[in-house]
This record gives structure tokens, C-alpha cells and sequence, in this order.
């Protein structure tokens, strides 16, 4: 893991100058679409950001679950409201969960309160199909390779049948000596211990991972080699680009309701 600048592979703020206006229109889309669709409120806990944007939708199949990204330490789940839209126009119900972020919290943290979104979603009596952007991405392999009967013996034994990354992180040891690790205070052990692409492969489900096509090189790097682990083990898993997108506009398709994300989303979802 040398002889690559990971400061300019992983700064996608600095590698897409735009990104400010991009995610002022993340901010007025949501809150657009909320003021169309309001969504129903879900705690999972006890914090602020412990809570769940749940835009139903006609419950005939499993829920799919957007985590948004911020490498951790940024946003939450009010500015991705718009993303259920085209899911939701499939009749399809769509979860959006916010988390506490880093340096308040560990990266280990944020996915033990992911866990615990998770699990209070089941309880609504439906599967999961997890989806979720860079950090979000992370996180939706998190919880796919979760063993559910040890985190919580009354979940059924497989509630994620199912995981969508969208440029995710699934190696988190090139970000130790970046910018980006300032809020969130790794080391070799505790990056490698929160890494998925570390963990025991899933028993069940699949995974696909997508990247924007103008992505960096190590974005392109992370999926394809978890793609690849994973297969290894027995996994279904899927590698694919999403056409023109960079890392902040490769979600923007989520809100289209015909959009190959969204079909293969539909898909996943048994529709």
C-alpha cells in the first residue's frame, strides 16, 4: 500500500470542485420531496440523530435502506429525502437513517447504531435490501456481513437479504495518513478491525458495488477487490459503473425511477 497518493485518491471534495452547489441541491430536493411525501419518524435510540425517515411504500415486499455517506463525520439523513423517489414510485418502501458522527463517535460505533436502525426495521415484519453512498456504502456491507443471531437473538437469522454500495469504502488502511482521518482517529488495527473486506463473508444475500465512472482509481480498487473476496466465498456479487458520475453525482439516479439503479434496486427487492 504505497507509491499512491491516497490524499488526492480519496478527497473527493477536492477532486469534484462543484461539490458545494451539488450538495445545496441534495439539501432543496429533500426537502421537496418531504414536503410531497412526509415521511414517518422512527427512533432506533436515544440520541438526536437516532432516527429513521420512512417513506413507505405499499409493503408487499422488503424495505430498501439508503445510508448516506460523508466519510462519517458529515451530513445526515434529511438531505437524501429525494432518493426515495424512485423507489417509492415502484410502490416500493424506502428507510433513510441518520447516525452519529465521528469525532463524537468511532467509526465501530456508527456501525453498532446502524445495527440498531436495522433491527427496528425489521420489527416492521419485512426484509431489508441495504443500500448506501462512500461511507454509506461502507456500512451496507457492514451490516449484510452481520451476524444477526449474535447481535440480537430475536431478528430473524438473515434480515439483510441484500447489499448495494455505491462507491463504498471496504478498506479503511489507506485512509490513516489523509485528512480525512483527523475526525476519525484510526490506526492500523482499528481501520482494519471496521474493514468488511476483513470480516467473514456474508453466509447468505449478495452484494452489488458500483462506482461513479469518473471516479478515482481507489474507489474503482475498493469495489472490485470486495467484489472480487467475496465471490471467492461463495458471495453473488456484482461489480458495475454508473455512466458519466462522479463520486457526489452517482446517486442522483436513485431518484429516477427507471434509472438502472433502480431497476436493479426493484430487483433486488423481489418486484
Amino acid at each position: 500500500m504505497t507509491g499512491i497518493d491516497y490524499e488526492a485518491e480519496y478527497n473527493n471534495r477536492a477532486r469534484v470542485p462543484e461539490n458545494p452547489a451539488l450538495i445545496a441541491g441534495w439539501a432543496r430536493d429533500a426537502a421537496a420531496y418531504r414536503a410531497q411525501h412526509p415521511p414517518r419518524s422512527i427512533s432506533y435510540g436515544p440520541g438526536a440523530r437516532h432516527v429513521i425517515d420512512y417513506f413507505p411504500g405499499d409493503d408487499k415486499g422488503p424495505i430498501v435502506v439508503f445510508i448516506h455517506g460523508g466519510y462519517w463525520q458529515a451530513l445526515d439523513g434529511s438531505s437524501f429525502s429525494h432518493l426515495a423517489r424512485g423507489l417509492n414510485a415502484h410502490g416500493i418502501g424506502v428507510a433513510i437513517p441518520s447516525y452519529d458522527l465521528c469525532p463524537d463517535v468511532t467509526i465501530d460505533q456508527i456501525i453498532g447504531e446502524m445495527r440498531m436502525a436495522s433491527r427496528e426495521l425489521a420489527r416492521l415484519g419485512q426484509p431489508l435490501v441495504i443500500s448506501g453512498h462512500s461511507a454509506g456504502g461502507h456500512l451496507a456491507a457492514c451490516l449484510l456481513a452481520t451476524d444477526w443471531p449474535a447481535f440480537d437473538a430475536s431478528l430473524p437469522a438473515s434480515p439483510v437479504i441484500a447489499a448495494y454500495a455505491i462507491s463504498g469504502l471496504f478498506d479503511l488502511r489507506p485512509l490513516i495518513n489523509t485528512s480525512i482521518n483527523k475526525a476519525m482517529g484510526l490506526d492500523q488495527e482499528a481501520a482494519r478491525a471496521a474493514s468488511p473486506l476483513f470480516w467473514q463473508a456474508p453466509a447468505h444475500g449478495s452484494l452489488d458495488a458500483v462506482v461513479g465512472e469518473n471516479e478515482s482509481a481507489e474507489f474503482f480498487r475498493q469495489s472490485r477487490t470486495i467484489v472480487d473476496l467475496w465471490a471467492k466465498a461463495g458471495v453473488a456479487t456484482r461489480f458495475g459503473t454508473v455512466p458519466g458520475a462522479n463520486h457526489f453525482t452517482a446517486i442522483a439516479p436513485l431518484a429516477e425511477a427507471h434509472s438502472p439503479v433502480v431497476l436493479r434496486l426493484k430487483q433486488l427487492a423481489g418486484r
